[in-house]
């Protein structure tokens, strides 16, 4: 059981790393171009949209 508490500590560094709000940010970005792209709509644009706006954010606070 260890091995398995240990992989699941090392995916979750790996995913969340120093900011969980990345992570939260990435993992809403995904489930929204999801919904879009099950409604039939174009959804490429959110992805490359959600990792400016997440980006720049990581960067404002790093910078603080």
């Amino acid at each position: 059981m260890s091995w398995l508490v240990r992989a699941a500590e090392a995916v979750w560094d790996f995913v969340v790393g120093d900011d969980w709000r990345t992570a939260l940010g990435v993992a809403g970005a995904l489930g929204l171009t999801a919904g879009f792209a099950g409604a039939g709509v174009a959804a490429w644009w959110i992805m490359p949209m959600a990792v400016i706006a997440l980006l720049a954010l990581s960067l404002r606070r790093a910078a603080r």
